[in-house]
């Protein structure tokens, strides 16, 4: 699979034996901090930091599943402008309505009774824009997961127009409840994928993914998964002054810290981004209001970041500077937002 998802453009990298994340690090990435763009170990061939070491050469390939051939496949949606609709049918308790789908009131004459699941949510959101749920959309390659839910994958028609990941339980960027976005940044388990609860596999008559709907590209912009920076224009000046009272303001922020940290403990299902972000965000209002020193700031953000999650480090960059920037257009007074 690794081969023939090469041929089609998109570069791969190894996962984990019997699981869904990317295979280990060597003894030295593990044992130091850095960038992935710093390391020697992907230009060496090594599949080191995840979907960083992704490639479409086959010689790099045949070395890493000759030698490992029990590890599963993953896919750098970045690099092959895939967009991915990952829809999830975890037992959680149903949220309010009105975060079932981001910047959308659904009346309260909407039954909602029945509604369980990603599946539902993202059959509501088509409902209302008139089109057909991309769950059931047979023109594109879908994939079954293990836990019973459904990848559906699509090519960005327009690769000049870049969208960020995403998770169906975030409160600051998400298409819908229990439906995740895996784009850029991201990664995404191939076909024939095998772990310890069950194989990925092919579901319907499609091979490949088909062009992104229109209808769905426009979610994305709406629901703010573009990955446009925000000028530095748009945002209030910064003025490196003496911090206010930076002890006061890390008595709130360093907590934050301490849960992005910890996530190291957790390979998924931490609520990472979502943590980042609150953190990140907390952290540019704290900043905007003159309490914290926005640079240093920043860095412990990083740090924070690079220790739980080191194998992404372009992406934690992102997080942290799109809610810093976020952040900062809400000053965070400690009597409360301005």
């Amino acid at each position: 699979m690794a081969r023939w998802c090469a041929e089609q453009g998109w570069p791969v990298h190894p996962l984990a034996t019997g699981r869904k994340t990317p295979a280990a690090n060597c003894p030295a990435c593990k044992n130091k901090h850095h960038s992935p763009a710093e390391c020697a170990c992907i230009p060496s061939g090594r599949p080191c930091h995840g979907f960083h070491a992704a490639t479409t050469s086959t010689t790099r390939i045949d070395a890493w599943w000759s030698n490992n051939p029990s590890w599963g496949v993953g896919v750098a949606c970045g690099g092959a402008d895939l967009v991915v609709i990952d829809i999830d049918a975890h037992s959680a308790p149903v949220p309010d309505r009105n975060r079932l789908l981001p910047g959308i009131v659904i009346h309260e004459s909407v039954n909602l009774r029945g509604l369980a699941s990603g599946f539902d949510t993202l059959a509501l959101l088509a409902a209302l824009r008139g089109q057909v749920t991309p769950a059931e959309d047979d023109n594109t390659l879908r994939v079954r997961t293990p836990s019973g839910g459904l990848h559906v994958w699509y090519r960005n028609p327009h690769p000049a127009m870049r969208f960020r990941c995403s998770t169906g339980s975030s409160t600051k960027t998400a298409l819908a409840w229990q439906v995740d976005v895996r784009a850029d940044g991201g990664y995404i388990v191939a076909p024939t994928t095998r772990t310890a609860h069950g194989s990925y596999v092919r579901e319907g008559p499609s091979h490949l993914p088909a062009p992104l709907p229109e209808w769905l590209g426009e979610e994305l912009v709406r629901t703010g998964h573009t990955l446009q920076r925000p000028s530095t224009s748009s945002r209030p000046p910064t003025f490196r002054r003496r911090p206010l009272t930076p002890r006061r303001a890390h008595r709130i922020l360093d907590p934050l810290l301490s849960e992005v940290a910890e996530c190291a403990a957790t390979s998924e299902g931490a609520a990472f981004t979502e943590k980042v972000n609150k953190a990140a965000y907390t952290a540019g209002g704290l900043a905007a209001a003159g309490h914290l020193d926005e640079h240093a700031t920043r860095s412990l953000l990083l740090a924070a970041a690079e220790t739980a999650r080191p194998w992404q480090s372009a992406r934690n960059e992102r997080i942290i500077d799109d809610a810093l920037a976020a952040g900062s257009a809400r000053p965070l007074h400690l009597e409360g937002r301005s």
